[in-house]
């Protein structure tokens, strides 16, 4: 992975507000209570020194009943056991992390990556997971036409499988800086165009809060793409960056998240909120105390009303 360089932030920016009053604008004292439901995930990469029976156990004592799955995990335990053990633990899996590659700057082909992905849908499928998170890989040598090309080709022979798992596969774009290393998605309209080509019910976005916060008009946009949101990953900005790895759990950094949860939740997004926190600082906490904290944080950063919103999309 690139270094990272620091980028200028010296407060926490608001996203532009709809200039039309809505319901949760004009709404009450008395309806101000209780905050809408929204459904937080731990992904295995925030507690990347646990094992998945330690994820699944931590989730559980910390009053969380979702996990999101990283891959190296579920592989070192045992997909049968995996399977098993989430069935036994009815825990709802929020999202498998990650497939692609798909351009080969990896070291892998198209087609081991196109078999590897398949392997990751039918698994996600048994464990009743919402989607598959899709990394495109980088751009390499080859032309951004040709790289597209190879990422359309591998979404259309994978979308028929995903259905018939019944599970989406959620592309993800990602800051510039992981351009080199992860893929050549760096926006919201590099990856929507992706999308309109493939062209399929079971292909939307994960949306990365991290890597998306910065996007030009984002209020706006978040309310025109949320019927193509299939996960919401979520961590926290630190200015200014101090590692690689230095995201921070919800509300502890620079990143309007209070205004991208209403938005989304406005939209009518009742998908899952993956705490994915890449961090050299607190992968060396004890983690329940930090799920605990995360739980507790990403509450206060959601809407303390009933918000009028846009019939759910999942």
């Amino acid at each position: 992975m690139s270094d990272w360089s620091t980028l200028s932030r010296t407060s926490r920016p608001q996203l532009e507000r709809a200039d039309q009053p809505t319901a949760h604008d004009s709404a009450s004292p008395a309806q101000q209570t209780s905050p809408p439901s929204a459904r937080l995930s731990v992904n295995g990469l925030t507690t990347i020194r646990w094992d998945l029976l330690q994820d699944v156990s931590g989730c559980r004592d910390s009053e969380i009943s979702s996990i999101g799955l990283w891959r190296p995990k579920v592989l070192e335990f045992g997909e049968d056991r995996a399977i098993e053990l989430l069935r036994d633990s009815s825990m709802d899996v929020s999202s498998v992390s990650w497939v692609g590659g798909f351009t080969g700057t990896n070291g892998h082909s198209f087609h081991d990556s196109v078999w590897d992905a398949r392997q990751a849908i039918r698994f996600a499928g048994e464990v009743g997971a919402e989607c598959v998170v899709v990394v495109s890989g980088s751009r390499g040598t080859h032309t951004l036409n040709h790289a597209r090309r190879l990422l359309l080709d591998a979404l259309r022979e994978l979308a028929d499988d995903a259905a018939e798992a019944g599970v989406h596969l959620a592309l993800q774009p990602m800051h510039p800086m992981f351009a080199s290393d992860w893929t050549f998605l760096t926006t919201l309209d590099e990856t929507t165009d992706i999308l309109a080509m493939a062209d399929h019910p079971q292909i939307g976005l994960a949306f990365d809060t991290y890597h998306l916060w910065q996007e030009p008009g984002l209020a706006a946009r978040l309310r025109e793409l949320v019927s193509l949101v299939k996960v919401v990953q979520v961590s926290d900005w630190h200015e200014p960056v101090r590692s690689r790895h230095d995201r921070l759990l919800p509300g502890d950094g620079i990143i309007p998240l209070a205004e991208i949860f209403e938005c989304l939740i406005r939209a009518g997004y009742r998908g899952h909120y993956d705490l994915q926190v890449w961090s050299d600082k607190s992968w060396r906490e004890d983690y329940l105390e930090l799920i605990g904290r995360a739980r507790r944080q990403f509450q206060d950063l959601l809407p303390p009303t009933p918000v009028a919103a846009a019939p759910p999309t999942r």
